[in-house]
């Protein structure tokens, strides 16, 4: 069986655009019986930007519960806490051995924010998040790993710090990860900015679906809705928010756009939006629902990603243990 490794930043709200993107992708592959899949809330990722303790141990609870109520089930996928695993910060010292400061300034995610504050206002969790992804990566021998279009020049990082050690040792110590990415629902945009990806820190509460939200604030969401001039529900080279509308509708219909598109034929945005808004309550409702009801019980969820975590740090610890071999530690 293949190793599949993904997670999710414990920060900000979870929404559609995370559900359709990674979550619903997790769980086709943890119910295929092809791939052995381990899920990861990446909290110490996260302490860059949650300087509350109560927070982001809440957030981690929160995430792991919709983890669970999109489908994820612990019985066959670990779901743990980063923290909870020891080896991802000490193979990232390892890693970090090997890592050059250029390669690391050259990451879309450090030049951005340099770009707006200045290189010296960035933190160094974030200058040298590539290397602790890699470690995350690395540490659990995944062939496949799932992640958007933002991720893949971080996952290049880790592929080519694994084939440096393999070549510098003359082993195999890391198996080369390959992305594993789906199509259809990938990349949901803000409701109110269609230029830009939702987010979930999006400062705009009505740009995004929160997977925790009551179905009125869903509706209105969606009612409110930017659209592009026109009446007629096609998308277009210059209709990017009816693009995203129409997009967001098939892939909670695993239909095509075009399929959308002629359903609609002849009826307007009211129509469509009202259609789209039912289908979005129809999907978030029942992850919701199971998420809350895990929620109210946080002895169960800690006890889940208890379980989880024995079960990652059995795999992580191995290849740590061989890895400090190899280089000389003791």
């Amino acid at each position: 069986m293949s190793r599949i490794l993904s997670g999710v930043r414990p920060s900000g709200d979870l929404h559609i655009g995370n559900y359709l993107g990674a979550l619903k992708q997790w769980v086709e592959l943890q119910n295929s019986g092809e791939h052995e899949t381990f899920f990861m809330l990446v909290d110490l990722h996260a302490l860059d930007t949650i300087d509350d303790a109560e927070t982001l141990r809440q957030k981690v609870r929160e995430v792991a519960a919709l983890y669970v109520g999109a489908g994820i089930d612990p019985a066959k996928s670990a779901i743990f806490a980063q923290s909870d695993v020891p080896a991802h910060t000490q193979l990232m010292w390892i890693l970090s051995s090997r890592s050059k400061m250029g390669d690391l300034e050259r990451m879309t995610q450090f030049k951005d924010k340099a770009a707006k504050g200045g290189a010296e206002r960035v933190n160094l969790a974030l200058f040298s998040y590539p290397i602790l992804m890699a470690a995350d990566i690395l540490l659990y021998q995944a062939n496949l790993v799932p992640v958007g279009d933002d991720q893949v020049q971080h996952l290049e990082f880790a592929r080519d710090l694994a084939k440096k050690f393999n070549n510098t040792y003359n082993k195999e110590l890391f198996t080369i990860p390959e992305r594993f990415a789906g199509e259809l629902g990938a990349r949901v945009m803000s409701l109110s900015h269609p230029e830009q990806k939702m987010s979930k820190s999006d400062d705009d509460p009505k740009g995004t679906l929160p997977l925790l939200a009551d179905d009125d604030t869903l509706r209105k969401n969606v009612m409110r809705a930017v659209t592009d001039s026109g009446e007629e529900v096609k998308g277009g080279e210059n209709k990017p928010a009816l693009n995203n509308l129409i997009e967001l509708f098939a892939a909670l219909e695993d239909t095509t756009t075009q399929a959308i598109e002629q359903r609609f034929e002849g009826k307007g945005y009211g129509d469509f939006k009202s259609a789209l808004a039912d289908a979005v309550v129809e999907t978030i409702a029942p992850i919701r629902e199971r998420a809350q009801a895990l929620l109210a019980d946080t002895d169960a969820i800690d006890a889940l990603l208890a379980e989880g975590a024995m079960r990652a740090n059995a795999v992580a610890n191995q290849t740590l243990e061989t890895v400090s071999k190899e280089v000389g530690l003791r």
